[in-house]
């Protein structure tokens, strides 16, 4: 999962997003001390790392339980800085659309929180979380009974089977690969070039729909974390008799508690009540507000200090993917009754300065980079402790696989870069390799970044030059194949807990396509026989491949230098009711949030 670019370069992301989603830890919101012990978050982001359940139909049953003082009516505003990258579910891997397809948006599996560190796949539109057969390559779901779109449409299995085919269209360029790769291979969209549009389908051998309440799906090996994946926002349902295409992506058909009543692309986002909803089919959900009102163009400084002040309308405001600002954290938690109203936790994210293999092909340059970058300086503009840790290799503190002490580049000891070991590479290099295209998002946090890699590089003898980008299509900008950029920060979170979910999108050589997450272009040869090697092996053995393609990658090939951990760190306002880190969207969980009065 990508982060979202206006905190956290993602995703993410988001991020989302979001920029995009990824598992961290999750507690009850109790103003936590996170932050000031970098170790201690680590060990406990280790141990929420923990494997996910697969829940029954019991638990699958709507409605939601209820959330302890819940009640309804109201308006929750939402400060958000960028604009959205999409709103197609079947573009959305990015953290900020995953936020919003939480309240819009289901898909046959969701994920589901306990509050305690806790998760498990629950049925959403289907009855339970899936059958497997034949030894892991059968899945089977049945879809509950009158769960209805927007417009009153009972959905049925061949909206199931036009949402995974419509990811084969060309259109269809920003979203997760998962699902299509598993079903016909790296190639994909060959197998369905008008993505299921004209008469052509998937054949039955791959993806099954004997009635129109059963879905079946059929793969070539075992495929165990096929819940996981059909619960990625990036497969929510698309209605196939709603679906018009390229011009979804601003008017997409909602399944979930709420409906878009107004959007203006890059200004605001109202959602109302959508009263075909049905609670007894969400065990996920709830829908006690009336109305969201999502303002784009809030910087997170001015976000955090209308949160903080707590009046008019802050009062019933919370951040989306947005953080605390840097400067204002002391104000946050030096006063007791704000620092209650935050949310505070580890995110999944490994935030690194990537380089595009296609442009910065000599290695040397690329060592130079990773020994001379600042992620002191870095970590600093993103809030010191409260904003994230240094990280000294590829996998995140959340991630199954995860080695504190791993550093090739010596960054824990030398975290504001080492200079001398930087010059001493780029000694013989040739002045005219040493000019790299830096990519940045025109957020405040994407100037700030831009600051710190100027002043880290030039001080080795890097000229940069920096390029502003617009933040909305940060991810959709550096994903082009003929980008004209030589390095981008980028971050990237698992998707569930598996090195799988980490080693395969984003260095994966079969990956390398328009909008794919492989914003390096790595295609090595050696990372692919270890990839096809872990995908075949039992979780145990498949460690021990990931690792040593973790090593490979960052020592030998070196496609992205690793700057620091992410840690989430929101303020919302007191009129806020649920609020909670969420272990799925390592966000506040809007889920389940209400206004008090």
């Amino acid at each position: 999962m990508k982060s979202f670019t206006s905190r956290r370069a993602r995703a993410v992301v988001v991020a989302i997003a979001a920029g995009s989603l990824a598992l961290t830890g999750c507690s009850e919101n109790k103003g936590s001390s996170s932050g000031k012990d970098s170790k201690k978050d680590q060990e406990e982001a280790s141990s929420q790392s923990k494997a996910v359940t697969y829940a029954d139909a019991a638990a699958s049953t709507g409605p939601a339980e209820e959330v302890p003082g819940a009640k309804s009516g109201g308006t929750i505003t939402v400060y958000q800085e960028a604009g959205l990258t999409h709103l197609d579910p079947g573009q959305i891997y990015v953290s900020d659309a995953g936020q919003v397809a939480n309240l819009l948006f289901r898909g046959l599996t969701n994920f589901e929180e306990d509050g305690k560190g806790g998760v498990s796949v629950v049925g959403d539109l289907a009855t339970d979380s899936g059958k497997s057969s034949d030894g892991g390559k059968t899945w089977t779901f049945t879809l509950k009974d009158g769960v209805k779109d927007q417009n009153g449409k009972v959905i049925t299995s061949a909206d199931i089977r036009h949402t995974v085919e419509r990811t084969y269209a060309e259109f269809i360029f920003d979203g997760p690969t998962y699902l299509q790769t598993w079903l016909s291979g790296p190639e994909y969209r060959k197998a369905l070039p008008d993505g299921g549009y004209g008469a052509k389908h998937l054949p039955d051998s791959v993806l099954e729909t004997p009635d129109a309440k059963t879905v079946v799906f059929h793969f070539d090996k075992p495929r165990p974390d096929l819940p996981q994946t059909l619960a990625m926002p990036g497969y929510s349902i698309v209605p196939e008799g709603s679906d018009t295409k390229e011009k979804y992506d601003k008017a997409p058909v909602s399944l979930g508690p709420y409906k878009i009543s107004e959007y203006k692309v890059g200004k605001s986002l109202k959602l109302v009540k959508n009263d075909q909803w049905d609670p007894k089919t969400d065990s996920v959900r709830h829908q006690y507000v009336d109305q969201w009102d999502v303002q784009f163009g809030v910087t997170e400084s001015t976000q955090t200090k209308r949160l903080i002040s707590d009046q008019g309308d802050a009062k019933s405001a919370i951040q989306f993917t947005g953080s605390v600002d840097a400067t204002q954290i002391q104000d946050v938690i030096g006063t007791p009754a704000v620092n209650q109203r935050t949310i505070k936790g580890y995110q999944p994210y490994v935030m690194q300065l990537t380089f595009n293999l296609d442009r910065v092909k000599n290695k040397k340059i690329r060592d130079a980079v990773t020994y001379a970058v600042n992620s002191k300086s870095l970590i600093a503009g993103e809030g010191g402790a409260y904003g994230g840790d240094v990280a000294p290799n590829l996998f995140a503190p959340t991630l199954p696989g995860y080695e504190a002490t791993y550093d090739p580049y010596g960054r824990l000891k030398a975290p504001q870069g080492n200079l001398e070991k930087a010059k001493e590479l780029l000694a013989d290099v040739p002045a005219a390799e040493r000019k790299l295209v830096f990519a940045y998002g025109n957020t405040e946090a994407g100037q700030k970044r831009k600051v710190a890699i100027e002043d880290a590089l030039s001080k080795v003898g890097i000229d940069v030059v920096a390029k502003e980008i617009d933040s909305a299509s940060y991810y959709q900008q550096i994903g082009e194949l003929d980008n004209p950029y030589d390095i981008y920060i980028t971050g990237w979170g698992q998707d569930w807990p598996s090195p799988g979910t980490v080693v395969t999108p984003i260095y994966d050589g079969d990956q390398v396509a328009k909008g794919s997450s492989n914003y390096s272009h790595i295609d090595d040869p050696k990372v692919q026989e270890l990839i096809q090697k872990a995908l075949t092996q039992e979780p145990t053995e498949a460690a021990k491949t990931w690792q040593e393609a973790h090593h490979y990658i960052l020592e030998k090939v070196n496609p992205a230098a690793p700057l620091w951990y992410t840690k989430q760190f929101q303020l919302y306002g007191s009129n806020i009711g649920g609020a909670r880190y969420s272990t799925e969207s390592s966000y506040i969980d809007v889920t389940r949030l209400f206004l008090k009065s």
